[in-house]
């Protein structure tokens, strides 16, 4: 057998959907307002998985322009048939209800090209697909309560899909409204057909500390479906917020080519009380079948730290990372941008040409910014930079990223008297910026190192130049970047940033190279 070690996708994975074709398993995970979004992972052990792409990841495919941050991608969910791949998801726009909504998007190759979005005429989010035995394809999703018995109940509903035209067709049928009289936000539905019997998964609780996972089955598709008696069926609710994984919910089964039988779902690793810095991430789970019905993690109870899967790649030693320590490249999948293409940056070397624009990140737009999702409480991610600003107005550097109103910027930026420039730390916080350092630098276009260097909640901002030894500018609390105290629903993302803070410019800032180095 192969240990893995939970989380496998650690970081702002959240929303697994997983299948499998063969001896292969596919996974994609939520992406809300990043772009590329949707990023498909491979695995063949269920142990180690590499991405392999972005199901959306060109101009025109979608239009995300405007959309506010935690807005965006929810809870996409992957299925193949007959030969071609199948995703469903969910465009929301939180300031616009009118815009968006569910839609399909199918590739014979998992890692793309992706077909452009067909919308599908139905409301609700977390859309989901089951290809029957007899060839009929349904899709569900969940939606508010047409006549809610209570605030934020939810149903689950039920429709025939026509794959030849995409379109909705017969009787809609609404199948489940929670496993639990109140609960809230009964999401994330799938449908599987085993030994005969259908059986639905679909989480509940809402998607932070009391997430829950629950099941029902029925005789027919259409149902009724009745619940589980042990529902719910997984959750660490009742384990308290001290508890070293919180939140587990949104569950996605697998049954691997030896029968053998998995569940994907999302969970966070709280540190420094109960914030969870890297977001909801993505845990694996092993599934057993007794009287007819699913058991999560058996004689556990519990998302377990390590799990072991049948033989593949050897084992993950204790101290390694995922994804490996050292520079990241470009071409690196683990880069993205917000809500359009990163037509901003040219490839160069190691690192990047970044054209400063006047956006920047407090609008929902695309400004000039790259990053990556931290993935370890203890990481240092350096960038060695040239630039040489035109005036006060221009700035290109670190940023660790929560939302438009929640930020931290480690930047170059020009000074007051002409050729002039300075190091600077900025946090904003709930939409309010507050200068929390300042150092001046040499003039010219001399290489800089800025840093972040996060160990636990305390984020360290550094800045060196030539041969001297890095210099501490600020430190910042990172509990209050979380979306504990920030609100939404995402991780942080640290990357670099060139902005004119609207001010028309054809400057530009070479970034020689990012470094995202874990510390173990």
């Amino acid at each position: 057998m192969t240990l893995v070690h939970n989380p496998i996708l650690p970081g702002c994975y959240p929303d697994p959907t997983i299948c499998r074709v063969g001896a292969d398993h596919y996974l994609v995970t939520s992406t809300f307002e990043y772009f590329p979004g949707l990023p498909v992972f491979h695995s063949r052990d269920l142990a180690h998985w590499e991405q392999i792409g972005h199901a959306l990841d060109r101009p025109g495919q979608l239009d995300m322009r405007g959309i506010a941050s935690s807005g965006g991608l929810y809870a996409p969910t992957l299925r193949h048939h007959d030969g071609v791949f199948w995703l469903v998801c969910t465009l929301v726009d939180q300031q616009d209800s009118s815009r968006g909504g569910n839609f399909v998007i199918t590739a014979t190759d998992p890692a793309g090209p992706w077909s452009d979005p067909v919308w599908l005429d139905e409301d609700g989010i977390d859309p989901s697909l089951f290809f029957d035995d007899d060839g009929r394809v349904w899709l569900h999703g969940t939606r508010l309560a047409r006549e809610p018995e209570w605030h934020d109940q939810t149903e689950v509903w039920l429709r025939e899909l026509d794959p030849a035209t995409m379109r909705l067709t017969g009787p809609e049928h609404v199948i489940w409204r929670g496993a639990v009289l109140g609960a809230v936000w009964a999401e994330g539905p799938h449908l599987y057909r085993v030994d005969g019997r259908y059986y639905l998964l679909a989480a509940e609780g809402g998607t932070d500390f009391h997430h829950a996972v629950s099941v029902a089955r029925a005789d027919t598709v259409t149902g009724p479906y009745v619940g589980s008696k042990g529902n719910p069926v997984l959750t660490h609710r009742h384990l308290g917020r001290d508890v070293d994984v919180v939140g587990v919910g949104h569950a996605d089964l697998v049954q691997t080519a030896d029968g053998a039988w998995w569940a994907v779902l999302l969970a966070m690793r709280p540190y420094g009380g109960y914030h969870y810095n890297l977001g909801r991430e993505t845990f694996l789970v092993p599934v057993t079948w007794e009287d007819g019905w699913p058991v999560f993690a058996p004689g556990q109870g519990r998302v377990p730290a390590v799990v072991e899967v049948p033989d593949g790649l050897p084992e993950r030693e204790a101290g390694t990372t995922w994804p490996p320590a050292g520079p990241v490249l470009p071409g690196d999948l683990r880069w993205t941008g917000l809500r359009g293409p990163a037509d901003f940056a040219e490839p160069h070397g190691d690192g990047w040409l970044l054209r400063l624009r006047p956006e920047n990140l407090t609008d929902a737009a695309t400004p000039a910014f790259l990053g990556v999702r931290q993935q370890h409480q203890d990481v240092t991610v350096r960038a060695t930079l040239r630039f040489d600003p035109a005036g006060p107005h221009e700035q290109a550097g670190l940023a660790v990223r929560q939302s438009e109103k929640d930020h931290v910027l480690l930047v170059v930026a020009g000074a007051d008297e002409p050729g002039g420039r300075r190091v600077r730390a900025v946090h904003r916080r709930s939409g309010a910026d507050s200068v929390l350092g300042e150092r001046p630098l040499p003039r010219g276009t001399g290489p800089v190192t800025l840093a972040v260097r996060a160990r636990g909640q305390e984020y360290g901002l550094l800045v060196a130049t030539g041969d001297d030894p890095p210099e501490l500018v600020a430190v910042v609390d990172g509990r209050t970047l979380d979306s504990v105290s920030a609100g939404g629903f995402l991780g942080l993302w640290i990357g670099v940033l060139a902005t004119s803070n609207g001010v028309p410019t054809g400057s530009v800032a070479t970034v020689d190279r990012l470094v995202y180095e874990p510390s173990v």
